[in-house]
């Protein structure tokens, strides 16, 4: 081991996931009980939610979904771009994976269980809507929970920090034509200026404004005031999050009493995408020779989804009430189980990890 990944080992020894972290999942279950029971008592309340939209952007959720995103992207540094060199191995794996791989393979296992092997027992118009919401699943990286996963796996922070940077700035740009290609391929029609829209609302805007106010923050306080700012954000940006949550069900309730299973059969190929992604990550790094301070990370960046993007493009293309919405939903019910055990298969093998891998000067 380096000194480097040593020093790191140590520093993250003791890390955990907070008390909302570590039972987000429970907290997605019982918002989609909660949404379900008061869309059913409360419809009316729903419908008039529904109609609070500007160009297709409903308002509540827009205001829900920057109380996400803002805390998350004020933890990215693009100052940290300039150190991509010092990991360029990790870093070409995980864009590799990110940016090639994960987008289409999601779209491949899209087309193969929701249009073929589940198609009898999902309903046969929201079909194409199920595939659309895995596609803009898969086709941004995770930006927030990412810096978690690295720290539970003893992940070199400099690179989680560099990759995130990078990976936000191809997501401007990338984004778009990347949903757009792949909804094409599967013959979804993709308003263009609906999803240009997206982009601009819910990726540009974000950005520069946490990048304007982290700078506000850093310079009037350096990092203990950013700090301090991000822990007061953390459980308010989670609470939107559920609130998201508890409003998507309250529309989708009526079809998922209908067919309980979908929430189910949505959640195989999200399963399958992120052991495939991050087993690929975790192998090529190996092959690479390169440390497992980083490979660690960089399988756990390479399978984990922003979530938070998704779910606010699908309700903007799609709808409240489409499969898309409920798709990207199920992703946020399986991230953190899922993701957990990512972190612990690298960590336990560790030891086989270094074993045999060459050693990257």
């Amino acid at each position: 081991m380096s000194a480097q990944c040593e020093v790191t080992a140590k520093h993250s020894a003791g890390s955990e996931m907070d008390f909302f972290e570590r039972y987000l999942s429970l907290w997605v279950a019982i918002c989609i009980f909660a949404g379900i029971g008061l869309g059913h008592l409360f419809p009316v309340l729903f419908q008039n939610i529904a109609k609070l939209e500007i160009a297709h952007v409903n308002l509540p959720v827009a205001i829900l979904i920057w109380l996400m995103i803002i805390p998350m992207l004020l933890k990215v540094d693009f100052t940290a771009l300039h150190r991509v060199k010092e990991h360029w191995k990790g870093v070409g794996v995980t864009l590799f994976i990110n940016w090639a791989v994960k987008p289409f393979s999601m779209a491949l296992l899209g087309w193969l269980f929701i249009h073929n092997l589940f198609a009898p027992y999902l309903p046969a118009h929201q079909l194409d809507s199920y595939i659309a919401g895995l596609i803009l699943l898969a086709a941004a990286p995770c930006t927030a929970m990412v810096f978690v996963w690295s720290r539970l796996s003893g992940g070199e922070p400099n690179f989680t920090l560099t990759q995130v940077a990078l990976n936000d700035t191809i997501m401007i740009f990338a984004f778009g034509p990347i949903v757009a290609l792949l909804l094409g391929l599967s013959a979804i029609t993709v308003p263009w200026d609906t999803l240009f829209l997206s982009v601009v609302l819910y990726i540009v805007l974000p950005v520069v404004f946490a990048q304007i106010w982290r700078r506000h923050l850093i310079s009037a306080g350096g990092d203990e005031l950013l700090q301090k700012r991000l822990d007061s954000l953390h459980t308010p940006s989670l609470i939107a999050l559920l609130t998201t949550l508890v409003l998507l069900f309250g529309f989708q309730g009526e079809q998922i009493l209908a067919q309980p299973m979908v929430i189910l059969l949505l959640a195989v190929p999200i399963l399958i995408q992120v052991y495939f992604n991050s087993g690929l990550a975790y192998l090529l790094n190996k092959k690479f020779g390169v440390e497992h301070c980083v490979a660690a990370p960089s399988a756990l960046i390479g399978a984990s989804n922003f979530f938070e993007l998704a779910v606010a493009t699908a309700i903007v293309l799609f709808g409240f009430q489409s499969g898309a919405a409920l798709a990207t939903v199920v992703g946020v019910l399986v991230e953190v189980p899922v993701m957990l055990s990512v972190v612990k298969i690298v960590n336990r093998t560790k030891n086989w990890y270094q074993a045999e891998s060459p050693r990257s000067p």
